[in-house]
């Protein structure tokens, strides 16, 4: 097999992240096939975007210079990887595979060794900007490989992003996203105590936000998030489920790596907490919603 042309790419996985962001690729001048498991969202990708699709990771691979990955979790990566219809069966050497799922760095770690014995590239590649990031083509993307894979990707992954970079080598990109999901759970918690302090105390909870997000209190969080919080809204795209998926893998990380995640650990019981509430697709501000039951 060979690569047809540079312009040709291939994404696997047409979530509510994939699907803006294959989108974002065909849009700026990316020739692209998608594979999506319920073949209905490919169907209706490729008739939006003038793409194409297939039926097997492995066809959509064919050809492709880049292929891209955005799926569930661990066992949903090596599902569109591995075997006779895997994206490994269709891409050519000197390809590179790049995956956007939030996944664990030792399945990063054994894509990159998969992917080396045959002459192909990888980036673990997770993102962070949730739904609206990627409607929005203004992800950041915490990258892990070699050098020559990042540069032969870089401009692509631009594409329906604000920020890129490489951290280091297979698996940093992942390591990346665990910090990242580490300091949103406790910016979450923090922030849903001091709304329901301030509503308990009497205080415009609304106006105390607006004056203390212009001072050291301040946070994305904050900014986007807490008058929809205090309105009781919670369906902005990043679903607790999920939240609680990444909050697994870094708690599963600093196990091996001896780091104590205490207030992670917690946050992550409250989130339960949350799903035993019905919110399991809330978003992950939805802690309010638990210190107000």
């Amino acid at each position: 097999m060979s690569i047809n042309s540079e312009n040709n790419v291939a994404f696997i996985g047409l979530g509510v992240m994939g699907y803006p962001m294959a989108g974002y690729l065909q849009q700026k001048g990316y020739q692209v096939t998608v594979y999506n498991r319920t073949a209905a969202k490919a169907e209706k990708w490729a008739a939006q975007y003038g793409g194409a699709y297939a039926d097997t990771p492995a066809k959509a691979a064919e050809g492709a210079s880049l292929v891209f990955m955005c799926v569930g979790n661990d066992n949903d990566v090596r599902s569109v990887v591995y075997g006779e219809h895997g994206v490994l069966a269709g891409m050519a050497a000197g390809s590179v595979l790049v995956d956007h799922t939030t996944a664990s760095a030792n399945l990063a770690r054994e894509l990159a060794q998969a992917a080396k014995q045959q002459g192909i590239g990888f980036l673990d590649a997770p993102v962070s900007g949730g739904q609206a990031g990627a409607e929005n083509g203004v992800l950041t993307v915490m990258t892990g490989g070699e050098s020559d894979d990042f540069v032969k990707a870089e401009t692509a992954i631009q594409c329906y992003s604000r920020c890129v970079k490489l951290l280091g080598p297979a698996g940093s990109g992942q390591l990346a996203k665990m910090v990242n999901q580490i300091c949103i759970a406790g910016v979450v918690q923090g922030l849903a105590e001091a709304l329901n302090f301030a509503q308990n105390a009497g205080l415009d909870a609304a106006a105390v936000v607006e004056v203390i997000s212009q001072g050291a209190a301040s946070s994305w969080q904050m900014q986007n998030r807490s008058l929809t919080m205090l309105e009781g809204k919670y369906d902005f795209g990043f679903a607790v489920d999920w939240m609680r998926k990444d909050l697994g893998i870094a708690l599963s990380e600093a196990r091996e790596n001896g780091s104590h995640l205490p207030l992670t650990a917690l946050v992550d019981q409250f989130y339960s907490e949350v799903q035993q509430m019905g919110g399991s697709r809330w978003d992950t501000s939805s802690l309010l919603a638990r210190l107000k039951r």
